[in-house]
């Protein structure tokens, strides 16, 4: 019996192992996909882009550093260390960040950005719920997760009664805070438009239907 149970739970593993890494990179090619109809990003992700242009750096890099000051952050919330969740959230950001730029890169000579404003519009509404569903996924594989989606991972669970909307809600607070800073610093600010009202408030309701509707099979595990 403990070596079929064991044969089931490496069975399980594998699966979810293959899950993960599809969410992974349906995550970073729909930012990327965001990124670039140029109607607006993803939250954290447009707060990355305002940060990369005033430090001069690539997205990749500041998406990562910007990664492990939340994976720290995230350790202050739980009230104490967690070394699977700090090690597991660094983890993530690193193939995650960099596979954002990477994507970034290859969609610019399709130029996403010169369509018409509808398919635009389109494209960046696609990029929302593929940056939704992506997170949804890898949140019940139960592996390893992005650390900004930890943190509104964390809010849910922990303090907020299992809401997905208020949990992602109330998690872009710090990018909203950085964007406004990185604005009063340049006067301009970037990847900000449609796409990232949408994704503040709507982004958190799509992954609470992704998680009934896609894969269902793969269910929440939380302890805290």
């Amino acid at each position: 019996m403990e070596e079929v149970k064991l044969d089931l739970e490496k069975g399980s593993f594998k699966i979810r192992l293959g899950y993960l890494s599809l969410a992974i990179v349906l995550d970073a090619f729909a930012n990327a996909l965001m990124i670039n109809s140029n109607m607006g990003s993803a939250v954290w992700t447009a707060s990355a882009v305002n940060i990369s242009s005033v430090l001069h750096s690539t997205y990749g890099t500041t998406l990562f550093v910007y990664a492990v000051i939340v994976t720290i952050a995230n350790q202050i919330l739980l009230k104490k260390f967690d070394r699977n969740i700090f090690v597991s959230n660094l983890l993530f950001s690193l193939p995650f960040s960099y596979l954002v730029g990477f994507f970034s890169d290859i969609l610019n000579p399709l130029q996403l950005n010169n369509l018409p404003v509808v398919w635009r519009l389109l494209v960046d509404i696609l990029g929302l719920i593929g940056v939704s569903v992506g997170t949804s996924i890898y949140q019940r594989c139960n592996l390893i997760q992005h650390p900004n989606d930890e943190l509104a991972y964390l809010l849910r669970f922990k303090y907020l009664h299992g809401s997905a909307g208020w949990g992602q809600l109330i998690s872009y607070t710090p990018p909203v805070i950085i964007m406004a800073i990185c604005f009063s610093v340049t006067g301009q600010i970037l990847s900000v438009g449609i796409g990232t009202i949408l994704a503040m408030f709507c982004q958190g309701v799509i992954i609470g239907i992704s998680d009934k509707v896609v894969l269902p099979s793969l269910k929440h595990h939380y302890s805290f």
